[in-house]
């Protein structure tokens, strides 16, 4: 937990991702929803990947990607509009490959949103190197959109918490239930596993942890109350031996699940990483994830 009082975060403009795939416009619509519910705008990002395409590509090949991703924008922000006519929405012909042309598109305030499966610019999206790229490498929140486009609304948006640390956030995931005017629901998972053979060797010391971590999850939902306080704010501690199933079991009964990332770095020591549990949720998880780094927490309240 930062030292600062902390403020209500200001969510930003919504930037999705899009390809042609169903997953894209399912994404895309699932966007400008929650621009719509944020009272911001949103921007429609297809990344053509010209730039590199040049190299090995006739200039004939690239002004057919270029026309084809034109359409395809023009179309999904009139699918958009269709939904949602008030919505203020721009369109943006990207020339570089999917992660950058995402990040460049939603600057150091918007929140990204992507489909969780890909064709062409995003071909293998959270199944490969280009969607773990932008959920691991982005400084703003990324949110996968996974669930069918029919999957009944809970009224209430999750939040997989660790402990006392997480309350920067945690502000974020308050945001958006806020914006959305559902219920936060604040999750911990205990697991005893994590525990056995190195912090404790005893049973009463498990017990202690327990209670710290029950303590910790009860002050930070009293924060974000303090913050929030029309918010219906729930909070309990989970106890499991995995935290990945527990909360892929959980997001069938929320509209939205937020975690944090962590500043994890690769395999070899060299550029960020997800850690399992948002590689888990990411791939399997039944309702849309969104993922906010450490800087994107705190810049958000600035």
């Amino acid at each position: 937990m930062t030292s600062e009082m902390p403020v209500r975060p200001r969510l930003g403009d919504v930037v999705v991702g899009v390809d042609g795939s169903p997953s894209g416009r399912t994404a895309a619509l699932w966007a400008a929803a929650a621009a719509d519910l944020r009272g911001r705008a949103l921007r429609v990002v297809h990344a053509a990947d010209t730039d590199r395409r040049a190299y090995w590509t006739d200039a004939e090949t690239l002004q057919a990607v270029r026309e084809a991703g034109r359409d395809l924008l023009i179309g999904t922000a009139d699918a958009v509009r269709e939904r949602h006519p008030d919505l203020s929405v721009t369109r943006e012909l990207s020339r570089r490959e999917a992660v950058a042309g995402l990040r460049e598109a939603a600057g150091d305030q918007g929140t990204i949103v992507v489909g969780n499966r890909g064709l062409g610019g995003f071909s293998a999206l959270l199944l490969g190197s280009v969607g773990l790229g932008v959920a691991a490498r982005a400084e703003v929140p990324v949110i996968v959109v996974r669930g069918g486009d029919d999957r009944p609304e809970t009224g209430s948006v999750t939040a997989a918490v660790h402990d006392a640390a997480d309350l920067d956030w945690l502000l974020v995931a308050a945001a958006e239930a806020d914006a959305r005017k559902a219920a936060l629901r604040i999750v911990s998972v205990w697991n005893v596993l994590a525990h056995i053979g190195t912090v404790a060797t005893m049973l009463d010391d498990l017990d202690g942890i327990a209670r710290r971590r029950v303590g910790e999850v009860k002050e930070l939902a009293d924060h974000v109350r303090l913050l929030y306080p029309r918010l219906i704010v729930g909070h309990h501690v989970e106890t499991g031996t995995s935290t990945p199933g527990i909360l892929i079991e959980a997001s069938a009964r929320t509209d939205l699940l937020v975690m944090g990332r962590s500043r994890g770095r690769g395999r070899l020591g060299v550029g960020p990483a997800l850690g399992r549990v948002a590689h888990a949720l990411i791939h399997h998880a039944h309702c849309p994830v969104e993922i906010v780094p450490a800087a994107a927490a705190r810049d958000e309240g600035s």
